[in-house]
């Protein structure tokens, strides 16, 4: 089978080594954690790692815990910042649920303001080890993505932090990002009940920035293909996050075609040819794509009426949104489903994007 080794714990395992696996999660066959992983090399032992200033650990009291530097910490040479900082100054901080809709925040932050410097702080309701996501080493090797942060159990980004709010100020004071999106790892969480998913924590998410006297931004998750009634349209995870769990005001950008939106950038490579799919009623391109966002139109008025929250619904025009989203350095795929075969997911989250770029500083 196919395994997974994080060479920093368990060094790099060479053909013929007797490795110790865990597959519990990919022998019942699941998408979440769904993988072998090599927890030792037994009869090859790794050096063990240069002494370090750290003494913030992540993973804790697992075999596989790990020591760091934290952004935070004493010892760390933005220790003096952070100690005096407590506001992100109005800082546009964009929050989804899913790791999948990074990439086209990104896209849509690029589309309208092409020199912003945008910092990803990920969670730890997915992965925990951020060197899992192929996305976020994509974006950063393009330039996509400045820097990194990974709070709470989260470890392995450019900055390591000890909870969302210092994460935060750091992407702020340290980073000096002018956009911030906040996001869990690959590997979302669900049990088919209204509040057991990992999701739900982008309600405290926005807690957060609102505290800390940011900009909350909610990026909606929103689909045109999925075979669920309960996730067409705007996703119950969306209704219950910023509907019911969230207390703190938001902006919800939501997509309007027809308006003016920022022009496209020049592709990463070659985009792919524009079409209308066939089949779908509400795909999400053209004109079955404007009826699926003019239902999204209607959810999201009638989440913000009965919301707890005071959210402010905010129309974003879409001229330029899928090719920018073509043009990203990374595949774009959601819950199994293309750009192609559901747009809607990504057109959502990059006017999510545009929102927070034309909020900034």
């Amino acid at each position: 089978m196919r395994a997974l080794a994080y060479t920093a714990m368990v060094g790099r395992p060479e053909l013929g080594d007797r490795v110790v696996l865990n597959a519990s999660a990919l022998l019942k066959g699941l998408g979440t954690g769904g993988l072998a992983f090599v927890v030792a090399v037994p009869d090859r032992l790794p050096a063990d790692p240069p002494p370090s200033e750290g003494h913030i650990v992540k993973a804790r009291y697992t075999p596989q815990q790990q020591m760091f530097l934290a952004v935070d910490e004493q010892d760390s040479p933005h220790h003096a910042t952070l100690r005096e900082a407590d506001s992100l100054d109005g800082m546009p901080v964009v929050v989804a649920d899913l790791h999948s809709a990074l990439p086209a925040v990104v896209a849509g932050v690029r589309l309208a303001r092409p020199d912003a410097r945008v910092a990803y702080v990920m969670t730890d309701g997915g992965a925990l080890p951020i060197a899992f996501s192929r996305a976020v080493a994509g974006l950063k090797d393009a330039g996509w993505l400045a820097e990194t942060v990974t709070v709470g159990q989260a470890f392995g980004g450019d900055h390591e932090a000890v909870s969302l709010h210092s994460g935060l100020l750091a992407a702020r004071h340290v980073v000096d990002a002018d956009v911030v999106v906040v996001a869990q790892g690959p590997g979302n969480v669900g049990t088919g009940t209204p509040w057991g998913y990992s999701g739900v924590a982008a309600a405290d998410a926005l807690h957060a920035v609102h505290v800390l006297g940011g900009t909350g931004i909610a990026s909606l998750r929103v689909s045109g293909a999925d075979p669920r009634p309960r996730h067409r349209g705007i996703s119950h995870h969306s209704t219950t996050a910023y509907g019911k769990a969230l207390l703190s005001p938001a902006l919800v950008p939501v997509p309007a075609p027809g308006l003016q939106a920022a022009q496209a950038p020049e592709p990463m490579h070659e985009p792919e040819p524009a079409h209308e799919p066939a089949g779908d009623p509400v795909t999400g391109v053209g004109r079955r794509g404007d009826e699926l966002y003019a239902l999204v139109r209607e959810q999201a008025r009638d989440l913000a009426e009965s919301s707890r929250a005071e959210l402010e619904v905010v129309e974003v025009g879409t001229d330029g949104v899928l090719d920018a989203l073509r043009g990203s350095p990374v595949g774009l795929s959601t819950m199994g489903r293309s750009l192609d075969e559901d747009p809607a997911p990504f057109v959502a989250a990059a006017v999510a994007g545009i929102l927070a770029a034309e909020r900034a500083d």
